[in-house]
């Protein structure tokens, strides 16, 4: 065998052990979603479920679509409140030139150094002014400020690199920025749009610090809190948090894998230039 299938055979070996590795976790939260109550602290664990039950998903279907729909409603407010508001500063931070530029990229990369705990805690401020507290805007705008400095950073990485002779045509055409901007470029940045609609979307819907602070108690509470309530001081229902884990995963692992070839030119563009 020559040397470099060796090497080859080495690095698929250590490749496929890392990801087992990685991935072990999601099968653990599987398979104790399938596992008994009985069996629970059982030592050593069952690696398979060997009698497995599927109370906790039958517990997630009783209790926890609502949850469930108040996410779904939550992620998707928090993606079209972020594109809606990164996608234009993106082009015009990256075509426009507006003064000050410089300094409003160092404040969009400080906004993200902040701490989630010290942001909530100056929403809930706010919120308890406006009467905004327990509400689903209020958590989508809370949400939206994680994304929004993020995808105004990829929305100017990208429309950095649109030609400017396609712009200058279009305004040989008699389009004003508003008309360049939304007939040219927004459908050239198709790639960067996805990206930042995935990871709004990914971030607002594993949120539990402000669903947490600004809406815990209220009719309306995204599925993190619904988990949290299966956690008690005295009482683990260990198999439905885990079910409901599972369940929860499962939309942004579909949106994840359906949208990954747009998110790897979207997270690239602005890297390299011609």
């Amino acid at each position: 065998m020559s040397a470099h299938r060796k090497r080859s055979r080495a690095r698929t070996t250590i490749g496929v052990l890392l990801t087992g590795i990685m991935l072990f976790p999601v099968y653990w939260m599987v398979n104790v979603s399938l596992t008994r109550d009985q069996d629970m602290r059982k030592s050593p664990p069952d690696l398979l479920p060997l009698h497995g039950t599927l109370a906790g998903y039958r517990t997630v279907l009783a209790e926890q679509l609502p949850y469930l729909g108040t996410s779904l409603l939550i992620g998707l407010g928090t993606v079209v409140l972020t594109v809606a508001l990164s996608a234009p500063a993106g082009y015009a931070l990256a075509k426009l030139r507006p003064r000050g530029g410089g300094l409003l990229h160092f404040v969009l990369l400080a906004a993200q150094m902040i701490p989630g705990i010290i942001m909530a805690m100056g929403f809930y401020a706010v919120y308890l002014q406006l009467g905004l507290l327990q509400s689903v805007p209020g958590l989508i705008v809370a949400d939206s400020t994680l994304s929004v400095p993020f995808g105004v950073l990829i929305f100017t990485a990208f429309m950095s690199g649109i030609p400017g002779e396609l712009l200058q045509a279009a305004r040989t055409d008699g389009a004003g920025p508003l008309r360049t901007f939304w007939s040219v470029v927004l459908p050239l940045s198709r790639n960067s749009v996805i990206t930042v609609s995935l990871f709004a979307f990914l971030w607002s819907w594993s949120d539990f610090v402000f669903a947490g602070t600004l809406v815990n108690g209220g009719a309306h509470e995204p599925i993190t809190l619904g988990i949290y309530h299966y956690i008690g001081n005295n009482n683990q229902q260990w198999n439905a948090i885990m079910a409901t884990a599972v369940v929860a995963s499962l939309p942004a692992a579909v949106i994840l894998v359906l949208a990954q070839r747009y998110v790897a030119a979207g997270v690239t563009a602005g890297a390299v230039k011609d």
